[in-house]
Formats: C-alpha cells, sequence, structure tokens
C-alpha cells in the first residue's frame, strides 16, 4: 500500500501509520528513474562525506537512473561541486548539481536594476560575478541578498534584528538564497539564511526565497534531468531524498513527487528513541515520506 504524499487539512483526522524503516536504498530504487537527493545532511555533514550514500547514489546511476544533486547551498552548482569534492563526495555519484545559489542568480538577473546589499560570509561573494547587479551598503540597497549570518560559527538571527528594523522602515525586498533554518557542519548545527529571513518576515518585512521546498529549484532540477535523459520524465518516476522535513519532504510533497527520508541529519534529536516524533514532524508539514533510512545506503 503507497503512502500518501500529502494529508490535506480538510482530510479527516486520521493519522496515517508511520512509512517503513527501509533495509536499504536498493528496496525501492528500481521503482524510480531520477533521483533528487539533498547533499548537506545525505552525502556530507559539512566536513567529510558519507561513503556509503555516495555509494548508494551511484549504484543508482550504474543501474539507469539520473541522480540530481539538489540542495538549499546559496552557491551556484558549479561552485558546490567543487566543495564537496574537497569533502571526498566523488563526482561519479551524481550527473550534476542544481542549488538554490542557481535560482538565486536566475531572480537578481530578472531584477538588473536593484541594487543589492550582500548579508553573508564574504566566501559568497563570487556569487554575484557576471551579474548586472550593482552591490552597495546597507543604507543605499534597495534588495538584501541573504546567504547566511555574516559569521555563521557564532552569530544567529537576532544578532541582525537592529538591521532588519531599518530594512523594514525603507521597504528594502529580501531575497533568500539558502531556506534552511539550520544545516550540519560535522557534528554542529549552524544557522542558516532561512532563520534571518524568517525572523524578517516576522518583523514585518517582505522576502522572496530560491530553493526547497518552493517550485523554481524543482523545475530547473527536472528540466536538467530532461536534457540528461532526453525524454520527459513523469512525477511517479522522481524520488526526493533528504533530512529536512520544511525543505525535502514539504517540496517533495508540493511538487507532487515522492520522499525517501533521513532521520540521521537535522532531524537526528527528534527521531531519537527518546523523543520518537516522527508522527509529529510529519504532520506539521502535512507530507509523509514513503520510506525513512537513519542514513542513505543501497
Amino acid at each position: 500500500m503507497r503512502i500518501p504524499r500529502a494529508v490535506k487539512n480538510n482530510a479527516p483526522d486520521i493519522t496515517p501509520a508511520l512509512p517503513p524503516v527501509l533495509s536499504g536504498f536498493g528496496t525501492i530504487a528500481p521503482n524510480y528513474k531520477l533521483f533528487l537527493s539533498d547533499v548537506w545532511g545525505v552525502v556530507h555533514n559539512g566536513a567529510a562525506a558519507y561513503p556509503a550514500a555516495c555509494a548508494a547514489l551511484k549504484t543508482a546511476r550504474e543501474n539507469g537512473a539520473t541522480v540530481i544533486l539538489i540542495s538549499n547551498a546559496p552557491r551556484p552548482g558549479v561552485v558546490v561541486a567543487k566543495q564537496i569534492a574537497k569533502w571526498g563526495v566523488p563526482a561519479d555519484c551524481y550527473d550534476t548539481i542544481v542549488a538554490s545559489g542557481d535560482v538565486a542568480r536566475a531572480e537578481l538577473e530578472a531584477r538588473p536594476e536593484a541594487k543589492i546589499f550582500h548579508l553573508g560570509p564574504q566566501r559568497d561573494l563570487p556569487n554575484y560575478d557576471g551579474l548586472p547587479n550593482k552591490l552597495v551598503g546597507e543604507d543605499e540597497c534597495d534588495l538584501a541578498v541573504v546567504t547566511g549570518p555574516f559569521d555563521d560559527e557564532v552569530e544567529v538571527a537576532e544578532d541582525y534584528r537592529a538591521m532588519f528594523e531599518k530594512f523594514v522602515k525603507r521597504g528594502v525586498l529580501m531575497l533568500c538564497a539558502n531556506p534552511d533554518l539550520v544545516v550540519e557542519r560535522g557534528d554542529k548545527l549552524i544557522v542558516c539564511a532561512g532563520a534571518l529571513a524568517q525572523l524578517y518576515e516576522q518583523m514585518g518585512g517582505k522576502a522572496i526565497y530560491a530553493g526547497k521546498p518552493y517550485a523554481p529549484i524543482y523545475d530547473q532540477a527536472i528540466a536538467e534531468a530532461g536534457k540528461i535523459r532526453g525524454a520527459k520524465i513523469g512525477k511517479e518516476q522522481i524520488l526526493a531524498i533528504g533530512d529536512g522535513a520544511r525543505t525535502d519532504l514539504k517540496g517533495a510533497a508540493v511538487q507532487g513527487i515522492d520522499c525517501l527520508f533521513i532521520t540521521g541529519g537535522i532531524h537526528a534529536e527528534d527521531f531519537s528513541k527518546e523523543k520518537n516524533r516522527a508522527g509529529e514532524i510529519f504532520a506539521e508539514q502535512a507530507a509523509w515520506p514513503v520510506g525513512m533510512m537513519h542514513r542513505l545506503s543501497w
């Protein structure tokens, strides 16, 4: 019996049974032709690759499937590829990478007159190379592009409240280039741009988002897969893989595609024996995966 991808808000008050814990990715992989796999928390932890996960995706490709890494990294996919290679993720476990940085660049290209302020670490400044937009200071901008805190090792969203109060008064639009709230970096959880954009909206500001769970990143990834395979891929042939409930799972549900949920990532504590909040996590998103695994492996 297939588990529903989403539970409608007006549906009867019936909680679906928890999805099965799979013994291996190979038990469901033959059902799909395209895998849209998250990166941080699935194929690596922000410091080192997960060899079994990389091997599983490689095996899927060898069996004829297409694997696209789909990430909320605020950098273009070509940059992400170089970054994850340093952490030991082999290039033969995926076909290409589509990142929210690619979607953010497309948004900026559509707004060539926008004067933008970069809110994020200096390592993300190359994101703007080749774009028509002018980079300005925070007092001159009409669009703030947030890729994360300036120093994501120590700062949190609340550190930017004073800056955001000024932005809200001036009607500055915020472009969030990474909708994630947190991400794994080794054994730590690091605050991401999504947490800053969330605070900005709570304060009355307007924000737009590039990346999961929003449609443009899926549209781009599926289009890339179509080019690679030379044919259109039906949504029933697509499986998303991810560890984020409000991004990977929710995004898949909204797009009408199945999701394999990785429980050992950012929600590891929620899925521990002590808490066991699986049902609550899925119900909060009104979305249920077709299966769960602690870590991806064949």
